[in-house]
């Protein structure tokens, strides 16, 4: 197991899933922009979806095809649980992003807060690499980092911050063309003790190919 491994279960153990900085009951923004670009047959990827509720909602929505992507198993066991019988609808995959290797298309990305943690140029473009090689052509990814006004720390690990613009251009000069921005937003998620945190949104389409 390595660093990264034990850091988030370290974090998901030594509070409960609803006193995590990051913590939704609803993930409001991301449940409208996945009902716009995805149909409930479609084959949806969460990364790094841990013990985030947005599995909860989908399968309420009617998404069948979901599959959760984590470092964390003690993350995704408490999904698991919360969830029961429910889980079994769901493919969880204990994985680091940056060294995952796909093994089926899928229709859409969707990213809350992984890639801001990425703070070498390296995993960047491990990172986009996983993403390109799982999206099906036209694919949609939609990617939620720490806005460039957000917090600079998060769970003692530090982050990168961009506007949307600075986004599209680093995954532009990591994969020239393989992209095209189709929405971008700011947002401001208050956490569980009511301290704003500020992201972007940006929605993007792989290139049809």
């Amino acid at each position: 197991m390595n660093d990264r491994h034990e850091h988030w279960n370290d974090v998901y153990g030594a509070r409960e899933e609803t006193a995590l900085t990051w913590f939704e009951a609803i993930p409001t923004v991301s449940l409208e922009l996945i009902r716009k670009y995805a149909d409930a047959n479609d084959p949806i990827l969460d990364v790094g979806g841990g013990a985030s509720r947005i599995v909860d909602s989908l399968i309420d929505l009617g998404f069948s095809r979901i599959s959760i992507l984590d470092l964390s198993e003690a993350g995704m066991n408490v999904s698991r649980c919360r969830l029961g019988s429910r889980a079994d609808k769901v493919t969880w995959i204990t994985e680091d992003v940056t060294k995952w290797v796909p093994d089926q298309p899928y229709r859409l990305w969707h990213d809350r807060a992984v890639f801001h943690f990425l703070t070498s140029k390296d995993d960047c473009r491990a990172y986009v690499s996983r993403m390109l090689s799982a999206l099906e052509p036209s694919g949609i990814a939609i990617i939620m980092t720490f806005a460039e006004d957000g917090p600079e720390m998060c769970s003692g690990l530090p982050v990168m911050r961009y506007s949307p613009e600075d986004l599209v251009a680093t995954l532009e000069e990591i994969a020239p063309g393989a992209l095209k921005t189709v929405d971008m937003r700011k947002h401001v998620h208050m956490t569980p003790k009511g301290n704003e945190q500020r992201f972007q949104v940006s929605v993007l389409r792989k290139a049809d190919q």
